[in-house]
């Protein structure tokens, strides 16, 4: 399956700013692209490119003062296959996790881990470990957290999620990724394009979506709890501990949204 994804992004700015730019594909699916991906940013200026801490690509400029563009379009291959599904996969006891999953356990700073350990036992202590139990924590979460694009604010947390029980598609996956913690399985935010191939059609504009992925079995497996189905056209960006790390762009100085647009759709193939 090929599908055209991109993005239009616009920001005014006041004065020169410095900037982090997220928005590359993860480098495990850059070979997957029909050209090499880079920045087209108006006005033209230079950029530099680099790997985080966590293997996403980004970039860094100083973008002058005035209207900044940045836009992308390309065309990727991709299996087609919904996320993959495995109710067999077994929960692995901490003293026997690969080291690097690890931080995956620990608090950060829109998972409040600390907060919710008698929370997460008393729901979710009962279900069986493994998959199972990653399937009941989104459950969960699916069916008590009312989705709404006006319940976003920068500043929420898990902790705000689960007591307000309002969010958006990061707020789900912050809750659950927290409570996954709490049973000691790893679990990391996802961000990237998701189409909507064979999804009833919204009228709400397409936008980028967050995911979860869990560590079972020895891998990672993505889940999503605000949909709460395997979805088809699923194409990674960059991953962390929370939406923090993968802040799609961060300003160093004050920047405003003047344009935001994204596409994911099928196209025919060659």
């Amino acid at each position: 399956m090929l599908l055209r994804i991109g993005y239009e992004i616009a920001f005014d700015l006041a004065a020169p700013t410095p900037m982090v730019l997220m928005l590359y594909l993860h480098p495990e699916r850059a070979g997957d692209l029909r050209e090499p991906e880079r920045l087209n940013i108006e006005p033209e200026i230079p950029y530099e490119d680099f790997i985080d801490c966590f293997g996403n690509r980004c970039a860094r400029v100083t973008a002058p003062a005035g209207l900044l563009k940045i836009r992308s379009d390309n065309i990727i291959r991709d299996s087609g296959l919904p996320d993959a599904i495995d109710p067999a996969a077994q929960q692995i006891p901490v003293q026997q996790l690969p080291s690097e999953t690890l931080q995956f356990l620990m608090a950060s700073r829109y998972c409040e881990v600390d907060r919710f350990s008698d929370i997460a036992w008393s729901l979710f202590g009962k279900t069986p470990p493994g998959w199972a139990r990653v399937q009941a924590v989104c459950d969960w979460v699916h069916s008590n957290i009312k989705f709404g694009y006006h319940y976003a604010r920068a500043t929420k947390t898990a902790w705000d999620v689960c007591s307000e029980r309002t969010g958006v598609c990061r707020d789900y996956m912050h809750l659950a990724i927290t409570f996954c913690r709490c049973l000691g399985i790893p679990a990391r935010y996802a961000t990237g394009y998701l189409s909507d191939i064979g999804q009833p059609h919204t009228p709400e504009p397409m936008d980028f979506s967050a995911y979860l992925e869990v560590f079972l079995g020895g891998k990672w497996w993505a889940f999503d709890a605000r949909h709460n189905v395997p979805r088809a056209g699923r194409i990674l960006m960059a991953r962390g501990r929370d939406a923090v790390d993968v802040a799609l762009t961060t300003s160093f100085g004050a920047a405003r949204l003047a344009q935001f647009k994204v596409w994911t759709d099928e196209v025919a193939l060659d």
